[in-house]
């Protein structure tokens, strides 16, 4: 079974920033062969993507957050990281990390259950 937890949410002001991390475990999973992502879910929103890293190394990020989110994998310590910079109200969220597994035969997508970011004055 795979888990993933994220960690380092928390309340900053605006301005701030902070480091997402998430640890991925399982008896035989590793990170560098999945493609992933940290989602985020405002209040009375949809969850959306934020930021992706595919195996291979690749990355993408919704606009909002280009030139000041910056997503990083460790695949030696199979954790993921999204660091955020310049962080704004708009921002808050919780922010979760999933992890797609896509072979010619099967996709398999794990969940983290998610870390609360609060940006506010």
């Amino acid at each position: 079974q795979v888990q993933l937890v994220e960690s380092g949410g928390g309340l900053v002001q605006p301005g701030g920033s902070l480091r997402l991390s998430c640890a991925a475990s399982g008896s035989i999973f590793s990170i560098s062969i999945a493609n992933m992502g940290w989602y985020r879910q405002a209040p009375g929103k949809q969850r959306e993507l934020v930021a992706f890293i595919a195996s291979g190394g690749s990355t993408n990020y919704t606009d909002s957050v280009k030139g000041r989110f910056t997503i990083s994998r460790d695949n030696a310590k199979n954790t993921v990281y999204l660091q955020m910079n310049r962080l704004k109200p708009e921002d808050t969220a919780v922010y979760y990390c999933k992890a797609s597994v896509i072979t010619p035969i099967r996709r398999d997508d794990y969940w983290g259950r998610g870390t609360q970011v609060t940006v506010s004055s």
